[in-house]
């Protein structure tokens, strides 16, 4: 058995410093890097391809909304297919661009915050940014939330994607994320993330705050690099997954 260890990272801009990305590039196996519109900058983004290159860490887009002051946390309404569509076309592109620079390669698409979470409910939606990364690259793999509207977009579109859980965050009934806004939605002992990891892996399914179970085929694990005590809750679940036998490496 094996598994790919993701996190959110490049998410400074200017002078406004987030994360402990060095540290995490040295644990996971993946980084879905800011692309400059909910986080991020190009000096950013350079940076982070350039320790990924380093540390041997496959190189992803994390396109969101336009949403510095939120961290893309707001929902967005009232935007076209196009606008939805170009918006996550130029972040791809300019990932791309500057990957090459620092003679990276783009291997994947995760969309973030908001954006994610809206995609997960809304089967529209989730199809239209499926288009998205189509037309921008077919051979980009998508990071999808296991068992949601993202999932069954790639799916039917016939995109390459690999099914995602969380290891620091709650699930509904539905599979969809517990809202941040809930006590409930963050898991905040490393430990507890260990375990809710593992549990995961090797049952094939997740179990909401409610108790219900869906099954699942997890293929990358996220961990939040803006998550307090992100460090050690990479660490933590790395430690869990090697002892249990269970491979961690790129997709």
């Amino acid at each position: 058995m094996k598994i790919d260890l993701n996190s959110d990272l490049g998410e400074s801009f200017g002078a406004w410093r987030k994360g402990h990305d060095n540290e995490i590039l040295g644990i996971v196996t993946s980084a879905n890097i800011a692309c400059g519109f909910h986080a991020g900058d190009p000096l950013e983004m350079r940076r982070t391809c350039r320790t990924c290159v380093a540390n041997g860490v496959g190189i992803g887009a994390h396109p969101g909304f336009r949403d510095l002051a939120g961290f893309g946390r707001n929902e967005i309404f009232g935007l076209s297919e196009e606008e939805l569509k170009s918006m996550i076309n130029y972040q791809i592109g300019a990932l791309r661009a500057i990957a090459k620079v620092e003679h990276g390669e783009l291997r994947h698409v995760k969309m973030h915050g908001a954006l994610a979470n809206m995609a997960s409910r809304d089967q529209v939606l989730a199809d239209i940014l499926v288009a998205a990364v189509l037309e921008t690259d077919p051979e980009l793999t998508i990071m999808t939330i296991a068992a949601t509207c993202l999932q069954t977009a790639a799916e039917n579109h016939g995109a390459k994607f690999v099914s995602e859980v969380f290891a620091d965050r709650a699930y509904e009934d539905d599979g969809t994320l517990v809202p941040r806004s809930n006590p409930q939605a963050m898991i905040r002992d490393p430990q507890e993330c260990a375990d809710h990891v593992l549990k995961m892996v090797e049952t094939g399914a997740i179990t909401s705050v409610n108790g219900r179970r869906i099954s699942i085929t997890p293929e990358t694990v996220c961990v939040h690099g803006d998550t307090k005590g992100a460090v050690a809750i990479a660490a933590a679940v790395r430690e869990r997954l090697d002892g249990a036998g269970i491979l961690v490496e790129r997709f």
